[in-house]
């Protein structure tokens, strides 16, 4: 198959040959390595769920302020 066939709309498909022939666990810390790399350079990311607490004190935080002060 030509190169063209593997990409559906301009994407890269998910995984190459040589990532099928890698075991779970190669894949993994691969994986854990560029995720590091990837922080190193400043483009880490917060969790949502980070987030999504963090906004839940602050209400909790604010509502408690109102109710009791």
């Amino acid at each position: 198959m030509s190169e063209q066939n593997h990409h559906v709309h301009g994407h890269t498909p998910e995984r190459t040959a040589e990532d099928v022939k890698l075991s779970w666990g190669e894949r993994r810390r691969n994986k854990i390595y560029a995720e590091i790399e990837r922080n190193r350079r400043g483009e880490y990311t917060v969790p949502t769920w980070v987030l999504a607490v963090l906004l839940g004190l602050a209400v909790a935080a604010i509502a408690a302020i109102i109710i009791c002060g």
